[in-house]
């Protein structure tokens, strides 16, 4: 993984009156990637050579993350999906598939609900969520997100560092597949790029606002607004084994592929095993 590389290929955009750092490429039909919290569109570098032979594939930092803007404003739900509608718009993208992780699986789960309610400026065609807490009830926060969320959040990312940022990636991936020590440097650069450490407590609410939302998130699932397919890398102690077999119980003909040997970020640890699930799963909607 390169991150120089990576955003050497990257754009701009004005959306919402904030930057948005994007790339495009491939040709086909349209793929949104939406990565996951704290880390940023880098993510799917492994995956992007493969997605781009078969779609127009588009993938961005998240408004406080990465190289996009980290405004002194509330980052919610959202206005990330706000965000995503009116770059695609701005793209000339009308209907999309999408590819989500972590908090990109909340974005997609509030963009899949305006698809339920008739308000969605883009027309989705199907979502592959990678891991995430889709469902409040079975989020196993890491000690660190319970802290940030804590009266004691600004303290607390005062005192996050790169060692500590290693720590916790460390607790989520795979033993198979640790994060190589580049990925975490250049994440915690990503991070603080920008007085970025600010933005922590701010985007870290997401947490609750799955609670608050559940109804409204979960709804459009289990009515199936959308073909899905749920990729769990099963090590993953925040999201993994525990929260499939929760998919599994609530959506009706499940569509879940388990990876062994995966943890949190599976398209960092098992890229090849994902882009074949992937692959499997759009094969089958032709």
């Amino acid at each position: 993984m390169d991150v120089n590389l990576w955003y050497s290929g990257t754009q701009s955009a004005n959306v919402q009156g904030l930057n948005v750092v994007y790339k495009r490429s491939g040709q086909g039909e349209s793929l949104i990637c939406i990565h996951g919290f704290p880390s940023s569109s880098w993510d799917f570098e492994l995956l992007w050579p493969a997605l781009s032979q078969r779609f127009d594939v588009i993938a961005h930092d998240l408004i406080g993350l990465g190289k996009s803007s980290k405004p002194n404003q509330t980052l919610s739900i959202s206005l990330q999906a706000d965000v995503i509608e009116d770059l695609l718009i701005e793209q000339g993208i009308t209907k999309a598939h999408i590819l989500a992780h972590d908090l990109g699986d909340t974005i997609a789960q509030e963009l899949l609900a305006r698809q339920y309610h008739k308000t969605s400026k883009v027309n989705w065609l199907s979502c592959v969520f990678l891991n995430g807490g889709l469902f409040p009830e079975t989020h196993r926060a890491l000690v660190i997100q319970k802290l940030l969320l804590s009266p004691l959040g600004p303290l607390v990312v005062k005192a996050m560092s790169l060692a500590s940022l290693k720590r916790s990636f460390h607790n989520i991936f795979s033993q198979a597949h640790p994060p190589s020590d580049e990925f975490v440097k250049e994440t915690w650069n990503l991070i603080i790029e920008n007085n970025g450490r600010r933005m922590i407590p701010r985007l870290i609410h997401y947490i609750k606002e799955r609670r608050r939302n559940r109804d409204r998130w979960v709804k459009p699932m289990v009515a199936s607004v959308v073909p899905m397919r749920l990729i769990n890398g099963i090590e993953d102690p925040v999201s993994g084994l525990h929260a499939a077999e929760r998919y599994a119980e609530l959506i009706p003909d499940a569509d879940i592929v388990y990876l062994q040997n995966s943890g949190h970020y599976p398209h960092i640890e098992t890229p090849k095993e994902v882009l074949k699930a992937f692959f499997d799963f759009h094969d089958a909607l032709l």
